[in-house]
């Protein structure tokens, strides 16, 4: 099995949902071992979440990979206090829940710092640990409005729209993911114990979002400027949008560097907006979007999307098709980079069926790294965990189950 830069560092995850399982993901597809911990009967309830056959969706098994599953009933004194032994042999302990909730269960990171003073404490939620909305609950959703992400999708003349994919929580995993990894090289590099507060990483869900606003908030205190929703454009660039060919498909194509946009002009047979003085620069074809954008679409709507794109591409101009996920199956770059890697998986039907999941991000080397496993079972290593690191025996898993 090759290295991987997060070998032999081991990770508690105490995460639901999405935005601390995919904290945990990233750190295990890296080499880390993480343990899941689930609640009993019912586990996790990504487990339902788009099920359309057998009984653990696609989307479980794609955010908790290279994991391992237990089952413990954190409501319980037994199953806090082994989470407190399992905390003496890990490096992290991820969480999601709401402020306050460990701390009301005992396992504060007072608690969790006591029994292993070298660990970092990850934790997400949806405004963060501190302040006066710290203990409102708040899913994505609700973070990609007040982090200002939701306002600047749509049309100008509807009501803002949500991207199609949990995209708070994944972004906030990320960050989560990127702390952790900090806190750990800081406590490797100085060699000493590092103080509690500086090993408790704090994510907020709506803090996230806005550090991937751009000058979104800096345009508004420079120049009072609030940005509104443009539909496929982004504001302040152009042409940069979705045109339709005549096969009723659409591509993107962006344009909108000066120097690319006198070669994208020349090729859709518009040398007069080529030279074209009000055009010279992003904010003077941003001021003309409209007549950029007819232009465009009227060339593309002479071409199929294959042959738009192959006219585009011997210009060298951005541009692509846009993917459904059938069209990401097929992709020759994709599989090229070993970016859809399959696995046999119960979907319900009499066999097993081979299900294509995303690759590693980034890549390390020439391709992905290979997954080890999709996200398992519910408790599938309940037995091996408590055995082989808190030397439980046989009898005494069988007891804690029974309870």
């Amino acid at each position: 099995m090759e290295s991987r830069p997060l070998d032999g560092v081991r990770v508690l995850e105490l995460g639901n949902y999405i935005a601390a399982p995919t904290a945990g993901r990233i750190l295990g597809d890296f080499g880390a071992e993480v343990i899941k911990v689930e609640r009993p009967k019912t586990g996790d309830e990504l487990r339902n979440w788009r099920l359309y056959g057998g009984d653990t969706s696609m989307l479980y098994r794609t955010v908790n990979r290279n994991k391992k599953s237990i089952t413990l009933d954190l409501r319980s004194d037994a199953g806090r206090s082994i989470v407190l032994d399992l905390v003496a042999h890990c490096d992290v302990l991820l969480e999601n829940f709401r402020p306050g909730m460990l701390e009301k269960w005992g396992l504060g990171p007072d608690a969790l710092s006591a029994a292993n003073p070298d660990l970092v404490i990850t934790r997400i939620s949806a405004y963060g640990q501190t302040g006066p909305l710290s203990q409102r609950p708040g899913f994505a959703a609700v973070a990609e409005a007040v982090g200002g992400l939701r306002e600047l999708i749509g049309d100008p003349d509807r009501p803002p729209v949500r991207t199609g994919v949990s995209i708070g929580d994944s972004i906030a995993g990320i960050y989560a993911a990127f702390g952790t990894v900090m806190a750990l090289f800081q406590r490797e590099r100085s060699g000493e114990r590092i103080p509690l507060p500086q090993r408790v990483i704090d994510v907020a869900l709506n803090e996230s979002i806005l550090s991937v606003m751009e000058s979104l908030v800096p345009d508004y205190y420079a120049y009072g400027i609030t940005r509104e929703r443009t539909g496929g454009r982004m504001e302040g660039i152009a042409p940069s949008n979705a045109y339709p060919c005549s096969d009723g498909l659409s591509i993107i194509i962006g344009g909108n560097a000066d120097s690319i946009f006198q070669r994208y002009m020349q090729v859709i047979e518009r040398p007069d907006l080529a030279a074209d003085p009000e055009l010279a620069d992003n904010a003077g074809r941003w001021r003309h979007r409209e007549r950029l954008d007819a232009a465009i679409a009227e060339w593309t709507r002479r071409h199929t999307r294959d042959e738009a794109l192959k006219i585009l591409e011997g210009a060298a101009i951005p541009s692509g098709a846009i993917y459904t996920a059938a069209d990401i199956a097929e992709d020759a770059q994709y599989r090229a980079r070993n970016m859809i890697q399959h696995f046999p998986v119960d979907v319900g039907e009499p066999e097993p069926k081979s299900v294509g999941f995303p690759g590693i991000v980034p890549v390390i080397g020439e391709q992905s790294l290979p997954i080890h496993s999709v996200g398992p079972d519910l408790g599938a290593h309940t037995r091996e965990v408590l055995s082989g690191l808190l030397g439980m025996s046989d009898a005494d898993i069988d007891a804690l189950e029974a309870n």
